[in-house]
């Protein structure tokens, strides 16, 4: 398998729909061993360019537990891919290698992965110069990696975490 494509798109207000549906089916899936799911990732950030590709956080009481759902998920497309670099979440992809609709992220309620997920997220809504500042990033990481999207994952990284500290900040202020 070759190197994965970097393509970005304009901000589709259509995420939003997808996300939902997506939400329902999951929902209907893991029941309430789903404790609460989240629409993250650039396609939850309103006017943000992203790849067309719908990230769900699913926050679940233990990450053991997760074995157990890759039957359920699987019956609505969702595979387990397994991903020795994440520690604290299991990851699942809907659709073709390369060419996924929804990325689904698996972790436990409540913990640093969770929290710094939204963090992040929340912090990109609220604050539109820091969501500008990630757009440009976003675009000149995606001309410069476009035929490799680990490194262009990897690249991002130093900016979330920059975001995810300031959003800590103002956080604990409140």
């Amino acid at each position: 398998m070759g190197e994965i494509r970097v393509q970005l798109s304009e901000y589709n207000s259509n995420w939003e729909q997808q996300y939902a549906d997506e939400q329902n089916r999951i929902k209907e899936a893991l029941g309430d061993k789903a404790i609460r799911i989240e629409h993250i990732g650039s396609t939850s950030i309103k006017g943000l360019e992203a790849k067309p590709i719908i990230d769900i956080l699913v926050g679940v009481p233990s990450l053991e537990e997760v074995v157990s759902f890759i039957d359920a998920l699987s019956k609505i497309d969702y595979e387990y891919v397994p991903k020795l670099e994440f520690n604290d979440r299991k990851f699942f992809r809907k659709g073709l290698w390369g060419q996924g609709t929804s990325h689904l992220h698996i972790c436990e309620y409540n913990s640093n992965e969770w929290i710094e997920k939204l963090l992040f997220r929340d912090y990109l809504r609220t604050h539109p110069e820091a969501a500008t500042e990630y757009a440009m990033l976003k675009k000149q990481l995606a001309t410069k990696y476009s035929h490799d999207r680990s490194t262009y994952t990897k690249e991002k990284e130093p900016f979330i975490h920059l975001i995810i500290s300031k959003a800590k900040t103002v956080w604990l202020k409140e």
